[in-house]
């Protein structure tokens, strides 16, 4: 297969096959744990469940003090990274222009440069984090094949699109393909591993917030 033929089908049924691999599988997750459900609560209501949750969705997401003294490094290079992952995913302009495409939707894009050195600050924080990890002899023993795994997925599409950006190593076409593939990879895998959580993790902490608002606790 060419460059050209191999870009035209990443673009076209790859990208296609991806999302819908991608739109199932959250789907799916979604669906299976509203399936779990819960015991009913025969106990007297003591607080609101909808504000307890909605108030723990914003507390979880802020660091305490106490959590950021003890694990500060991997809570910075944690926000670093994410806030880099949606910035060169929303606000780049080709991305943009495919979002656009397939959804009709549309906003300013951020300038290049500043995309260009965000991706770059989101590689170096995710290194940081791998590298912790292994240093660390407790999160070193609790690494998994999956989390490694993840990880990779993560960070290829940072690389292979600075790489493409930039031209390094292979032809334009060749270097757009691998990055759209990355791309794709990470769509693929996603509801299957650990990253379902960029789909359920506001879910999980309005629920942990609305049990502790029914038995009157603060969450």
């Amino acid at each position: 297969m060419s460059e050209i033929a191999l870009l035209e089908w990443v673009r076209g049924p790859g990208f296609q096959i991806a999302t819908i691999i991608l739109v199932v599988g959250v789907i799916i997750r979604i669906f299976e744990i509203l399936m779990l459900g819960r015991k009913s609560n025969l106990a007297e209501a003591k607080g609101s469940e909808f504000a307890s949750g909605m108030r723990t969705i914003v507390t979880r997401s802020v660091p305490t003090a106490e959590s950021f003294k003890r694990s500060s490094l991997t809570i910075v290079a944690g926000y670093v990274f994410h806030f880099g992952l949606f910035v060169t995913i929303f606000l780049y302009a080709p991305h943009i222009l495919l979002i656009k495409g397939v959804t009709g939707l549309a906003w300013p894009a951020l300038p290049t440069p500043v995309v260009d050195i965000v991706a770059v600050v989101s590689i170096i924080a995710l290194l940081v984090v791998l590298v912790h990890r292994f240093n660390n002899k407790v999160l070193r023993y609790l690494t998994t094949s999956g989390d490694l795994f993840a990880w990779f997925v993560t960070i290829a599409p940072l690389v292979t699109g600075y790489i493409a950006f930039h031209r390094i190593g292979m032809s334009g076409p060749a270097l757009l393909a691998v990055h759209i593939l990355s791309v794709e990879l990470l769509m693929v895998v996603l509801p299957f591993t650990k990253l379902a959580h960029a789909f359920t993790i506001f879910m999980a902490r309005w629920y942990n917030g609305a049990i502790s608002g029914y038995r009157g606790v603060q969450s």
